[in-house]
């Protein structure tokens, strides 16, 4: 090969190689399909790598890019010709009316896992199979294909459709989109899911609840108003059900986007919320995970039965108390605001003093005084250290007179 010429027209201005698949861009250039496209969807380029002029790329991403097949049959009769490997006839790319055609074939039962694991494998193999399956309206497919499932009570063809849920790129119109075409049933079949018992649990639930948290990330006020009692229990099970980080990660950020709501947060504490965060945050999570407890005891907090929870707990002060100026300053804010919660409003104000003096929260309190916190941190460590003054006043971890 190395004593062989090899014509300049049969090399990829980006890779340098022979071209498997030549197409020519707008500019007039001819690239194989592989280097230009991820130069353009993967690498984020706008502009001709040779001549730098801008590739307008249209809602139909395989049209910019024109198969050149002149070029690949010279190509193919040369590798013949100088007995170098022949390069392979290549398939077409995928196509919009190709996925549509794929989806129709889900409305036949026999039909349905074959189906769901071609789409699965095209969502794997490239961005721009992606893209068509996005154009396409994969994910209404797929969440009909869920909902049916549910409501026959089937287990068939679920691990294939909520992988290419997750491989998929949605918006957030498709998502509302999505809860508002089927009546919130999608988020009731997600949650059947993670109650259900099946093989690979650990891989189904996981991208079960993240599919669960784009959904709910991305609803409305009124579907994130009218969740039900069984949503909360189900999401607050999966934190001790073994999952992945990922997925735990995805239930936490679920409580934390549901919980503002007055009700849901009754709902939560009811369902056992307050001693699984501190359970979850005994285990030394990573960071993201703590930051998101936090979050979630804070709104929780909000209500006397979660202060009460968080108390009734042994290591609960202590627990909020550590993270304070350990993990980062969101985790910072979120811990303060918990304390001030429980100090400010919790009944038996004297058992909370003890408490905190006990695990050490005044003498944290008192770091956060004298170092370099931000200003709105130590106010509201003033404003817990002066409540609770009578407690810790003989305690030399600071002077009276910094207060």
């Amino acid at each position: 090969m190395e004593d062989i010429e090899i014509p300049q027209y049969f090399i990829c201005p980006i890779s340098l190689q022979i071209m498997k698949d030549p197409v020519t861009a707008i500019t007039g250039i001819t690239y194989d399909r592989e280097s230009i496209e991820h130069w353009i969807f993967q690498a984020k380029n706008t502009t001709c790598p040779v001549t730098k002029q801008p590739l307008l790329i249209p809602t139909d991403h395989s049209s910019d890019l024109t198969p050149n097949h002149t070029l690949r049959r010279l190509i193919q009769s040369w590798c013949t010709q100088n007995a170098v490997d022949r390069i392979p006839t290549p398939k077409p790319p995928l196509t919009k009316c190709n996925v549509v055609n794929l989806v129709k074939d889900l409305r036949f039962p026999n039909l349905q896992l074959k189906t769901l694991r071609k789409l699965e494998f095209l969502a794997i193999e490239h961005e721009r199979n992606r893209k068509c399956m996005v154009e396409a309206g994969v994910h209404k497919a797929m969440a009909s294909h869920l909902v049916n499932c549910h409501e026959k009570n089937e287990t068939t063809g679920i691990e294939e459709a909520l992988s290419i849920f997750n491989l998929v790129p949605s918006s957030s119109s498709d998502m509302n989109v999505l809860v508002s075409a089927n009546d919130d049933r999608i988020i009731e079949a997600l949650v059947w899911v993670l109650g259900l018992d099946v093989c690979n649990f650990v891989t189904v639930k996981s991208h079960a609840v993240l599919v669960l948290k784009t959904i709910i990330g991305k609803a409305s006020s009124s579907v994130l108003e009218r969740l039900k009692p069984g949503f909360f229990k189900t999401i607050v099970g999966v934190l001790k059900q073994g999952i992945s980080q990922q997925g735990i990660n995805a239930a936490l950020q679920i409580m934390l986007d549901t919980s503002p709501w007055g009700r849901n947060k009754i709902t939560l504490v009811e369902s056992g919320a307050v001693f699984e965060l501190i359970e979850l945050e005994l285990s030394f999570p990573e960071k993201k995970t703590t930051e998101l407890v936090l979050g979630i005891l804070f709104h929780l907090c909000s209500c006397a039965d979660g202060r009460e929870q968080l108390m009734r707990h042994a290591a609960g002060i202590a627990v909020v108390t550590k993270q304070l100026l350990k993990v980062s300053p969101t985790a910072d804010d979120r811990a303060m605001l918990v304390l001030s919660l429980v100090c400010r409003f919790s009944s038996g104000s004297y058992l909370v003093s003890q408490e905190m003096l006990k695990v050490g929260t005044f003498t944290k309190l008192c770091i956060v005084l004298q170092g370099d916190s931000p200003s709105y941190l130590k106010d509201k460590a003033k404003e817990i250290l002066r409540a609770h003054y009578d407690v810790w006043k003989d305690s030399p971890c600071i002077e009276v007179t910094t207060l």
